[in-house]
């Protein structure tokens, strides 16, 4: 069965980011997700979850200096310790909201990167997972990491599934798993279902948003109803995580998710 999750740092913006809990719930989610939660007490935002009977699904490590560009710390060389004290920070807040998985963001490679400073990012990002999943796992949590498509971010350093798995093999950690979202494999390399169906064992959440302009799950060139389905299909247990932009009203663009148990 499918399960939506919607991502309150996208949707219900009409609202101001506690007021998108009730907002959500009363569309029909049961589960939330969010870029990140630290401009908020934990305790503010457990009561916001719990008063709306929602599941807190997912939320990011914190991903360095937002404003001055940093979109994650995890494979950044010479932040090992700002990485570090981003996970004690994150576990703090997951265990207060009974958030189950996280996700390290894994950060961006320097213009022009030479095979030293790749090298160099992908050892750092190794150490890093592996100590991250080490402190999760302490705590029954699992850890997660995206494939990011370059148009959206230049110069992620994760970007294609198969990276992805290889990352996986190389930490070693039962508790290090992917978090697959169908629009930046869309627009990265294609083949979604065959995508999906490969990396299926690896997957531990799911994003969703239509392509190429990350609006609702019904406009663009995906089919949904047939990702879904296969997605079902192939037993799929976790939360799928609406993280898209609407083209409009939140609310007003919900009908695609009637069949999921979403209400207009």
């Amino acid at each position: 069965m499918i399960r939506l999750a919607a991502n309150l740092s996208m949707l219900f913006t009409e609202h101001d980011f506690i007021d998108r809990f009730p907002a959500a719930a009363k569309a029909g989610f049961r589960g939330v997700e969010y870029l990140f939660p630290y401009a908020y007490d934990p305790d503010e935002l457990r009561d916001a979850v719990n008063a709306n009977n929602l599941t807190q699904v997912l939320f990011n490590l914190p991903p360095g200096d937002w404003e001055a560009g940093d979109r994650g710390l995890t494979s950044l060389p010479g932040r090992e310790q700002e990485f570090r004290d981003s996970v004690s920070q994150a576990i703090r807040y997951a265990e207060a909201l009974d958030c189950s998985q996280l996700h390290a963001m894994a950060g961006l490679l320097p213009a022009e990167a030479d095979v030293d400073v790749r090298s160099a990012h992908l050892n750092t990002y190794v150490n890093n997972l592996r100590y991250a999943a080490a402190e999760l796992a302490k705590v029954g949590k699992t850890l997660l990491i995206e494939p990011i498509n370059g148009r959206d971010m230049p110069g992620f350093f994760l970007q294609r599934q198969a990276q992805a798995r290889d990352i996986l093999a190389q930490v070693g950690a039962d508790n290090l798993r992917v978090q697959f979202d169908a629009y930046h494999c869309q627009i990265v390399e294609g083949d979604l279902i065959r995508n999906l169906e490969t990396q299926f064992p690896n997957i531990g959440h799911v994003q969703i948003a239509g392509v190429p302009e990350r609006q609702e799950p019904d406009v663009g060139e995906l089919n949904y109803p047939a990702i879904l389905a296969r997605l079902d299909a192939l037993g799929y247990q976790g939360w799928v995580g609406c993280e898209y932009r609407p083209a409009g009203d939140t609310q007003a663009g919900l009908g695609w998710g009637t069949d999921y148990g979403l209400t207009l």
